[in-house]
């Protein structure tokens, strides 16, 4: 079914209108890393700009790739029609990642778990440490990462090498431990790809982009099928129903990876580290089953 038709905008709209997470009191946090200039900061403007329906720049947002624009940790939340009421997933931003300096891996881990207060300000230098003001010792469920986006711009993907994907790789080992789902964003298509710059229908019929698409998951091992095409609003005033459709349908399987994650992890009752290591122990090649796309 073509992601363009709009009656499957409104039916994604809807998807993400009536979601409600079936843990009470539960909240969805997306944790957004990616490269310097990826588009994460203009990614959480676009999702707030089509549920709001008017165009939003609340997160500080440049049109610059050689540093990340982003330097302190962030968490959004997106308000609905009905004032000071909130959808119930959130998305933490990060510093971007970078050969030589940027967010350090270590914080990443730290926020996966919860332990990275709101405004902590990312050092290239030194990793947060416990003790800090902005070091977060009692996580709750709230706090801690279900859903892991990487973002990462189309037009110059087959730039990004060496160290930053040995660091992309490092933070996919963590949250693979954890079990959290885990996409790719691709941005920027249009300035990948004049046919799509053209006419955006021509997304799933460009062979550059698949080509970008498929070395991607190659570099990183996150599967086709985890990998999403979207295009920010940048430079638009008015809305496009080619941009919501995209935005809209790949929102909706977040919040599906987001909360069976959920259910599944809140569903399992605490077992103290010692006895779950010694269950391990007996029993003969015992192993962690993955979530989605992980």
């Amino acid at each position: 079914m073509s992601p363009f038709l709009s009656s499957d905008k409104q039916s994604a709209l809807q998807h993400v209108k009536d979601y409600k997470p079936h843990i009470e009191g539960r909240q969805l946090r997306i944790l957004l890393h990616g490269p310097s200039g990826a588009g994460k900061s203009s990614f959480i403007n676009s999702l707030q700009s089509v549920l709001q329906g008017r165009m939003s720049t609340l997160a500080l947002a440049a049109n610059i790739s050689h540093d990340s624009f982003t330097k302190e940790y962030t968490t959004y939340k997106i308000e609905k029609e009905n004032p000071n009421t909130f959808y119930p997933f959130v998305f933490s931003d990060t510093m971007g990642l970078s050969e030589y300096k940027g967010v350090l891996v270590d914080d990443v881990k730290l926020a996966l778990n919860g332990h990275v207060k709101d405004d902590y300000r990312f050092n290239p230098e030194h990793k947060l440490s416990e003790g800090d003001q902005y070091y977060n010792t009692e996580v709750n469920p709230n706090d801690k990462v279900h859903v892991l986006v990487c973002v990462i711009p189309a037009n110059t993907a087959g730039q990004i090498k060496g160290e930053v994907i040995r660091r992309v790789l490092e933070i996919r080992d963590v949250a693979r431990e954890l079990g959290i789902p885990q996409i790719a964003v691709i941005t920027k298509i249009d300035q990948a790809c004049p046919e799509i710059r053209e006419d955006l229908k021509n997304v799933y019929r460009s062979v550059y982009l698949k080509e970008k698409m498929e070395q991607f998951s190659v570099d990183v091992g996150i599967p086709m099928n985890c990998i999403f095409p979207v295009k920010n609003y940048s430079e638009e005033i008015t809305f496009n129903d080619d941009i919501d459709s995209l935005i809209l349908s790949m929102l909706s399987l977040i919040i599906d990876f987001g909360e069976e994650y959920m259910n599944h992890k809140f569903s399992q009752p605490e077992v103290p580290v010692t006895k779950a290591l010694t269950d391990l122990e007996l029993v003969p090649g015992c192993y962690t089953v993955a979530a989605h796309c992980s």
